[in-house]
């Protein structure tokens, strides 16, 4: 549903027809452990050495200036190097709800938003290219803050 399927086919990977048909019919993937085993040792045999180093080197999050650059966003309360990954990759509401300083403005997707969502502590980029039609860029120069979209 996020674009697993297409990165397996990308791979030349086989994907059972019968998951990804009920996938699409239920709005969700429903993956046995014998297949989701399949899967993964598919990809593992042909995911390329260099795809596999690079995907281990990507950072979880970046700091420049004021700014926080991450995934989804971040847990409040918790210091930015003790952040738990699944969090910077996954979470929502809870960040969402936060008015808390998170010791600098947080710039993350994962969320799709009508529009480019900038609050005092976060601002979410994800205006859902893939369904709107409309890429959102955010554009940081000194103190000015501006969006570019598609």
């Amino acid at each position: 549903m996020n674009g697993g399927d297409a990165t397996l086919v990308g791979y030349d990977i086989d994907i059972p027809p019968l998951t990804w048909a009920s996938a699409l019919a239920f709005g969700e993937i429903d993956v046995n452990e014998t297949e989701e085993a399949e899967i993964r040792a598919a990809l593992a045999d042909k995911l390329p050495v260099a795809h596999a180093e690079f995907l281990d080197r990507l950072i979880l999050y970046h700091r420049c200036g004021d700014y926080i650059f991450v995934h989804a966003g971040v847990r409040p309360g918790v210091p930015l190097e003790q952040q738990d990954p699944e969090d910077l990759i996954w979470i929502r509401e809870k960040f969402f709800r936060s008015k808390a300083d998170h010791g600098g403005v947080v710039v993350h997707g994962h969320s799709i938003f009508d529009d480019v969502d900038i609050q005092p502590n976060r601002i979410g980029v994800d205006t859902g290219a893939w369904r709107s039609d409309r890429l959102s860029c955010l554009v940081l120069e000194g103190e000015d803050l501006r969006i570019i979209q598609t």
